[in-house]
């Protein structure tokens, strides 16, 4: 046998070559960095690009075309501080709305959450950095040097009553923060000046009217200041329109001349609420001049019923659906309480047409309301000098309104409404600020600003049985529990016996 065969004895049939164990190694680690890489990837992937569904029934955390718009067009940076503390009922709704700020701002937007109880010391440097106490829950903006602090109160509505622990009822935060980050953006805000020196039907309905500016003021970027026409040459320089809310008494002929040089000038805004028992007939000669007659008769519905007459004055109107900035109301309806007058709208005036001016009716009455002279009367009846459907309670007037949209920055804008309780505490409605606030952000020539809606906040009770709640235990605390636990023994009993 040659010494070779000798040396290297034939290889047995269940002998196998061992494998190289750095072989081995370096595939396992080939394959752990390539998932790990993947794994990266996937999820920087997911960072950038990703989608985000509303499912809430009212969509709760969508923003508005509005909003959307205007962070489109954001051309600075924009800081945002969620000042609340953990216990807040809207921090959760809030934080969620700003997320989507922070989404759309096409990072433009920087979102930082603030606990002042828990995270004191960076409490303490934003008070230091801004000059604000943030004493309470609330929301800041910066951009540059302007800044607005927006308190919880101001996101939120609550119910009506003397309750110290009142409800909410309505999350208005985006109609609240986009109205602050315009006004952090723009620089400066806007000025309506209020009239005041008119009288009005009773103190407190004057006081409903001021505060409810004031209000709208806050959410809609503008203040409101006091003036008396009667201690001024003319209309401030610096206003951006004004508010003439139940005046009870007549300007004077030297007031109408400054009112009608101020409604001459570019971008003029003036909201009118009249008042349909005062004594204003130089006002009423004004609008009428301008394409609004006020008839001073009463809008109302009268029947005769089994208990007696019934005569009501409270007008159930619907909004119209040929003027934009109010589209997003067409679907509601509108109570005005109290009394209100008929509008004669005249459109159709030739003098008018050649002034450029425009008037469209906002609100009509329901069919069944009518224009009545005899008022007074415990059961009034239509005749021939009463006014017949279609009756209209508000109305808008644009003077310089061209065919060209790129030229009606320039217009001066109206909005007259001939009832005074509009903003009456006991008596408005989330419709008739919505409307106001849209008519007010019309006058300042902001339409891609109108229909930010509130969110309405619903409670929801479940009413569940005994044999349903008895159901319910045994489900959650024997059957799942014990599905569970009999999964186990089963793995279990397979890995003894394998």
């Amino acid at each position: 046998m040659p010494d070779s065969e000798q040396n290297n004895p034939p290889a047995s049939a269940d002998t196998k070559p061992m494998p190289k164990r750095y072989g081995i190694g370096l595939n396992v680690a080939m394959q752990v960095l390539l998932a790990l890489a993947l794994f990266a990837g996937v999820n920087r992937l997911n960072y950038y690009h990703y989608w985000r569904w509303d499912l809430s029934p009212s969509q709760d955390y969508t923003l508005s075309p509005a909003t959307l718009k205007y962070l489109d067009s954001l051309s600075r940076d924009v800081q945002i501080y969620i000042v609340f503390g953990r216990d807040s009922k809207v921090y959760g709704e809030v934080q969620s709305l700003l997320e989507e700020y922070h989404l759309h701002g096409r990072q433009r937007i920087k979102v930082r959450s603030i606990d002042p109880v828990r995270d004191i010391e960076r409490a303490e440097q934003l008070k230091a950095d801004t000059g604000l106490s943030l004493s309470q829950n609330g929301v800041l903006i910066r951009c540059g040097v302007n800044k607005r602090f927006i308190t919880e109160e101001e996101l939120v509505v609550r119910e009506k009553g003397t309750s110290t622990n009142k409800q909410i009822i309505e999350f208005r935060g985006e109609d609240a923060i986009s109205s602050a980050l315009i006004s952090v953006v723009e620089g400066r805000v806007r000025r309506f000046y209020y009239v005041v020196g008119k009288g009005s039907r009773s103190g407190v309905g004057q006081g409903d009217a001021y505060n409810a500016a004031i209000d709208l003021g806050k959410q809609q970027n503008f203040e409101v200041v006091q003036v008396n026409l009667s201690e001024v040459s003319h209309i401030p320089t610096d206003t951006d329109g004004l508010l003439i809310l139940g005046a009870r008494y007549d300007f004077s002929e030297r007031e109408i001349v400054m009112l009608n040089n101020y409604w001459q000038t570019k971008r003029a805004g003036i909201f009118i609420m009249l008042d349909p028992g005062g004594e204003t007939s130089r006002l009423n000669a004004f609008l009428t001049a301008n394409g609004v007659h006020p008839r001073g008769d009463r809008v109302l519905m009268a029947e005769s019923t089994s208990t007696g007459p019934k005569k009501e004055f409270s007008v159930l109107g619907e909004f119209s659906k040929i003027v934009p900035f109010i589209h997003h109301l067409t679907s509601s309806a509108i109570t005005l309480a109290g009394q209100s007058e008929s509008l004669e709208i005249l459109a159709e005036n030739t003098s008018l047409k050649e002034q450029s001016i425009k008037v469209q009716p906002l609100i009509q009455a329901a069919p069944r309301f009518w224009g009545e002279r005899q008022f007074l009367e415990e059961l009034p009846v239509v005749d021939e000098e009463d006014t017949l459907p279609p009756i209209y309670v508000a109305a808008s007037i644009e003077r310089g309104a061209l065919g060209d949209e790129t030229q009606r920055a320039d217009t001066s804008r109206m909005v007259v409404v001939s009832n005074a309780t509009l903003l009456d505490k006991q008596t408005m409605l989330a419709v008739s600020r919505d409307f106001a606030a849209a008519g007010l952000n019309w006058l300042m020539n902001r339409e891609s600003f109108i229909g930010i809606p509130a969110k309405s906040k619903h409670s929801y009770r479940i009413q569940l049985s005994n044999k349903q709640h008895e159901l319910i235990f045994w489900i959650t605390s024997i059957t799942m529990p014990g599905i569970v636990l009999a999964f186990g023994c089963m793995v279990w009993a397979s890995r003894r016996a394998a």
